[in-house]
């Protein structure tokens, strides 16, 4: 890494989080909320899973729209089961890594556009598998439901700067979505373009 790096900032699915949606899609389909399987399929980014990110409506709300949608009674334990059923985890060698940077004096950053089933998830589940917890990997947790602003919006980049104080030019973005790194690159922040989610283990 170019030496002039002092911060890094990850994304999180594809990332650090392993991803399924097929696993996913089975899982609402198991439940009898087939319907939503079209809304993991195709990827989609607006409706229902975008208001969640955005943190315009919570899990109650979330779990009340699955049922008016799919016209079923499914209990919300259920569906925030189906809907998890899409994080697969974070490999040891991840976190170890992760652990290791921090030692080298990286300072570390996490902006994900999430909500907060899969962050709960993720937060309770996946970071402490080494005995650590994620708070002590980062030095802040940016995530998209709790800044009511998502990327690819450059103003995302710009405020998760401004509140952990570091410069751009100083400062490597990873993220599985191109979209995401080219509006990082108008914030002035350097990126890795992560194409199979193990590519930022050899290169940072």
């Amino acid at each position: 890494m170019d030496k002039i790096i002092k911060n890094i900032i990850f994304d999180l699915g594809g990332v650090l989080v392993g991803l399924n949606p097929e696993r996913c899609i089975n899982a609402f389909r198991e439940i009898g909320c087939g319907v939503l399987a079209s809304y993991v399929e195709e990827h989609r980014t607006e409706d229902l899973f975008l208001e969640t990110e955005l943190g315009r409506i919570d899990e109650g709300e979330f779990c009340n729209e699955v049922r008016r949608i799919a016209h079923t009674d499914t209990p919300d334990k259920d569906i925030v089961w189906a809907w998890n059923q899409l994080l697969t985890g974070i490999p040891h060698e991840k976190l170890l890594r992760l652990a290791r940077l921090k030692q080298q004096g990286y300072r570390l950053f996490l902006l994900s556009n999430t909500n907060s089933m899969h962050w709960n998830r993720c937060r309770d589940n996946f970071f402490t598998a080494c005995g650590l917890r994620a708070s002590d990997y980062f030095e802040h947790i940016f995530l998209s439901y709790e800044m009511h602003m998502a990327k690819p919006d450059v103003e995302i980049f710009n405020e998760a700067l401004a509140i952990a104080g570091i410069n751009a030019a100083e400062t490597i973005f990873i993220d599985d979505s191109e979209a995401n790194c080219i509006a990082a690159e108008k914030a002035g922040i350097s990126t890795l373009h992560e194409t199979s989610g193990h590519r930022w283990l050899y290169e940072i």
